[in-house]
Parts: structure tokens; C-alpha cells; sequence
């Protein structure tokens, strides 16, 4: 059995799964491919695809170009970049592992701290052996506008409600 990991830019996937104990040959891809000739140059042979989210695109066209595919696994519960339709036709079993938001929404409020306070002319002039450049606002009595109010959305608008269960505080 062949598996390749597509997308993992980062090259960290072997690390997070014991890969080991399967009787495969896992190969790890960390560059994106051009078009969908290069997936399906590169792809052809592998019995299962690991898709890191939507980055690469598995639309009906490459689909069938894979005569190998049995099964197609995305990090996250759907994905948009894979042809469900077509995959069901061609007998490609597709499937998702479970998603935590707890860092998306926690990379939120980073983010959000990060730019009212400055951050990063902050600690370059830190680096540069420099101090305080300018002055930070704070967010008390401000208003945040939230588009939308799913999972990540309405954890955003709930930081109070994080608990050391959803990884804050631990």
C-alpha cells in the first residue's frame, strides 16, 4: 500500500501520528503542486491520499486520472476541494478526522492583541535594542464586529467561556 501526505508544508505530520505501524510506503509531499497534470504525475500509484485541508484540489478530472485511489483523507470534517460526487462514483471511500477550533479562535484574539497593541514594531525595536515606540490601545468599551456565528465565530465572541477543557489556561 502507498500513501502520500499532500500539503504538509510545515513537514510535520509523520510526527504527529505513528505512521510506523502501518504496512505502507508513506510518502510526504511539503511543496504544492503547479496544475492538476503535476497531482496526477506525482500521485499515480498511491492507494491513499492524506489532503491538508483544501490546498490541493480533487475535482472530477483528477479523480478519474487515479486509478489507484481507494481512499481520500482530509484533516477536518469536509472538504471543498474534492469532488464528492465524482469520488462516490469511482469507489473512492472519502472521509475527514475531527477539527478542534480552539486555535483558530485563540490565533484570533492574538492577532487582534497583536495589532491594538503594536506588537511586532514593538519587539523589533526591542530587538534592535530600543524600547517603547508608541502607545497601545487597549480594547475595554470597544466594539468587535464578527462576521458570522459558527463554531470559530462564536468562540471568538465568547472568550470568557474558555475554559482549561478548550486548552486555555492549561
Amino acid at each position: 500500500m502507498k500513501i502520500a501526505i499532500l500539503d504538509d508544508y510545515q513537514n510535520v505530520a509523520t510526527s504527529l501520528a505513528d505512521w510506523g505501524s502501518l504496512v505502507a510506503e508513506v510518502v510526504v509531499f511539503t511543496e504544492p503542486f503547479a496544475d492538476a497534470d503535476e497531482v496526477v504525475r506525482s500521485l499515480a500509484g498511491f492507494d491513499v491520499l492524506v489532503a491538508m485541508r483544501e490546498r490541493t484540489r480533487f475535482p472530477a478530472e483528477v479523480l478519474e486520472r487515479l486509478p489507484d485511489l481507494r481512499l481520500l483523507v482530509s484533516t477536518g470534517p469536509a472538504n471543498a476541494a474534492i469532488d464528492l460526487t465524482a469520488a462516490h462514483r469511482l469507489g473512492i471511500t472519502v472521509c475527514g478526522t475531527r477539527y478542534e477550533s480552539h486555535a483558530t479562535i485563540e490565533h484570533t484574539w492574538a492577532l487582534i492583541l497583536g495589532a491594538t497593541r503594536n506588537l511586532v514594531v514593538e519587539a523589533e525595536s526591542m530587538r534592535a535594542g530600543g524600547w517603547q515606540v508608541s502607545v497601545g490601545e487597549g480594547l475595554h468599551g470597544r466594539t468587535l464586529g464578527i462576521l458570522g456565528l459558527g463554531r470559530v465565530g462564536s468562540g471568538v465572541d465568547r472568550p470568557s467561556e474558555w475554559t482549561p477543557s478548550h486548552g486555555v489556561g492549561t
